[in-house]
């Protein structure tokens, strides 16, 4: 089949971990790609700890794992969650999940963004198929019938014969290619930082619905977790100016004194919470992967996972496409892997949303709809079944 020629078969716009992931998953497939970051290398190589703790499913860390990323990981950054409690208003009678009811011998993974982010660019980096074009921004972007074509911040120009945003949820390059997102800003922010134990966590993720706040302590290392504290925007300033002494002692009684001790051990990181979901996931010769196609709220902590699941798609539908012959970035491509992400996500997100407006309303009617939801999970045992198969990605 004869094809116009392009400087790069597929530019992938934004070096996080999506985009980075995607790139790794185009190992051998002979295809010449150009992943554009604005950060620069060195921030990519050596990240800095941000605070964000990755919840892994089981599908994903299948996924790593077939990336080669778990050799770059050291083995005890990586926590394996036993089981979950759920807490609604107190620290009374939670909805608990654990690894054998769904079949497995842990829930999960916790692994810091930090470390997986290192992970992907160590892997990418030794990537003869890539190029890497860091401190670089993307300040046009149009496609045709044969090409996408961008422009960069110091006046270069590329073609492709596919361009895929992976720029966050508050992506440009959907904007410049038209697509529009519904956004929901849930009012709040998670405050997020990681904590010593003077007791261990056992392997119990912990999430506190409190009806003026949410406090989740989600488990790391031996008698270390990470918290992530969300709070009403007007509340977050107070909040981060809290001493260390302070937030730890405020911590601590939320919980209750469940782990004795509790002291701050890292700094206090804070992240407005903003949904996105965009309205179509592709265009002509273009495709938007990680949260640029979906921003999820983290209570479900399913963010990652779902990007990672729509870069292995579309990884996927490009492979197939090669396989058979026919030209991978063409409308019928992109839209089965369109098609197959948004029946993935779009559940998940609503959903996620719904969860969220339930347990953040402190109405009386909200207060007794989250009762009801949570009597319906204690008593009824295949509702704690299916969930515990959401939490590992089944």
């Amino acid at each position: 089949m004869r094809r116009q020629h392009n400087d790069y078969d597929i530019a992938v716009i934004g070096g996080g971990p999506a985009g980075l992931s995607f790139a790794r998953l185009m190992s051998g497939t002979g295809l010449r790609l150009l992943v554009v970051e604005k950060k620069p290398a060195a921030a990519l190589k050596k990240p800095v700890y941000d605070g964000r703790e990755i919840a892994l499913t089981h599908p994903s860390y299948k996924v790593m794992e077939n990336m080669g990323l778990w050799d770059e990981i050291p083995r005890d950054a990586v926590t394996r969650i036993i089981g979950a409690k759920a807490f609604n208003g107190d620290l009374t009678r939670p909805l608990s999940f654990d690894a054998g009811r769904a079949g497995k011998e842990n829930l999960g993974y916790m692994v810091s963004n930090q470390n997986i982010q290192k992970a992907v660019f160590a892997a990418v980096s030794r990537q003869k198929n890539v190029t890497l074009a860091t401190e670089t921004s993307v300040t046009r972007l149009a496609t045709d019938d044969s090409a996408a074509m961008l422009q960069f911040d110091d006046g270069r120009r590329v073609t492709a014969r596919l361009a895929i945003a992976a720029d966050s949820r508050f992506s440009e390059a959907r904007g410049m290619m038209g697509i529009a997102a519904s956004r929901r800003d849930f009012g709040r922010s998670a405050i997020v930082c990681r904590m010593s134990l003077e007791h261990d966590h056992d392997g119990i993720a912990r999430e506190c619905f409190f009806y003026d706040r949410t406090l989740a302590v989600l488990p790391l290392g031996p008698k270390s977790c990470s918290v992530v504290l969300t709070v009403a925007h007007q509340e977050t300033a107070a909040v981060m100016a809290q001493s260390p002494k302070e937030f730890s002692a405020d911590i601590e009684q939320r919980i209750s004194h469940a782990f004795g001790k509790m002291k701050l051990s890292s700094a206090l990181f804070n992240y407005p919470l903003v949904g996105v979901f965009a309205d179509n996931f592709h265009a002509r010769r273009f495709c938007l992967i990680g949260d640029a196609s979906v921003g999820m709220h983290p209570v479900t902590a399913h963010g990652f996972n779902l990007g990672l699941q729509g870069a292995a798609s579309l990884a996927h539908e490009i492979k197939q496409a090669q396989r058979c012959d026919i030209d991978f970035a063409s409308d019928e491509t992109l839209a089965r892997y369109s098609r197959r992400h948004r029946a993935a996500t779009l559940p998940m997100y609503y959903g996620t949303n719904l969860l969220v407006s339930v347990f953040t309303d402190t109405t009386k009617r909200g207060r007794m709809t989250r009762k009801l939801f949570m009597s319906l999970g204690r008593g009824l045992p295949f509702v704690r079944q299916i969930i515990a198969g959401k939490l590992t990605g089944d």
